[in-house]
């Protein structure tokens, strides 16, 4: 029987495997040990644990995966911290790279309704302060099916998405350099330096950025028609 409310803990680990398996693929216990930053024999006992409540099932050999059950709750997780984000930014002007943390903290303290409450105040957003699709109430959410500016190929123009949001001082950089949900880019052609990826934000006239690679893995981008 799954208990209601979930602990904090059972709440980090759906979310978390939701994150590393988008909801479908298995995930590995030593995955979820890394994002989680515990033993990986805590998390074989709490992924019996899950299993055995509904929330899990076992994948041979792969990893786990979300049930029905385990994916509702880790969407409505997300929903609480998504729209926390957006709201700390929005009404209370926290800046971007500040709210992720508080959100992790106040996700599990506020009820349903405060998060509500704050998803009616901001006119019911779809994306988060990092252009993360927030889930509906009904546990749908948009699925993003996108590459990082890593994978970018020369001369491709494109359209920041989304940006992941756990590092601080990387957000910071971003923010510095531009690199923001909606802003377009431009992957230069000619001969790439290892280590970095050369744009320029905007057109071809906007101002050229190197961008580290393993920055630009942080940042998903969509294709732009020419």
């Amino acid at each position: 029987m799954i208990p209601s409310p979930l602990s904090r803990s059972i709440e980090d680990y759906l979310k978390a495997i939701y994150d590393l398996s988008r909801g479908e693929e298995p995930a590995s216990t030593s995955a979820i040990a890394e994002t989680l930053d515990i033993q990986p024999a805590s998390v074989t006992g709490m992924v019996k644990r899950l299993a055995e409540i509904g929330l899990l099932e076992h994948v041979p050999y792969r990893g786990v995966r979300l049930t029905k059950a385990g994916h509702r709750e880790a969407l409505r997780v997300l929903r609480r911290h998504r729209v926390i984000e957006a709201y700390l930014c929005e009404r209370l002007g926290y800046p971007w790279d500040d709210v992720h943390a508080e959100a992790e903290h106040l996700e599990h303290a506020a009820s349903d309704d405060l998060v509500e409450r704050m998803a009616s105040a901001l006119g019911y957003p779809s994306h988060d302060p990092h252009g993360a699709p927030i889930p509906t109430t009904t546990g749908d959410i948009e699925h993003l099916d996108l590459a990082t500016l890593a994978d970018a190929a020369p001369g491709a123009r494109l359209r920041i998405q989304a940006v992941r949001d756990e590092e601080a001082k990387e957000l910071r950089t971003m923010a510095a350099d531009g690199l923001l949900p909606g802003v377009n880019v431009l992957v230069n052609k000619g001969q790439q330096v290892e280590g970095v990826v050369d744009i320029v934000i905007g057109d071809s006239q906007g101002p050229s950025l190197a961008v580290k690679t393993e920055l630009a893995r942080r940042i998903y981008v969509e294709l732009q028609e020419e």
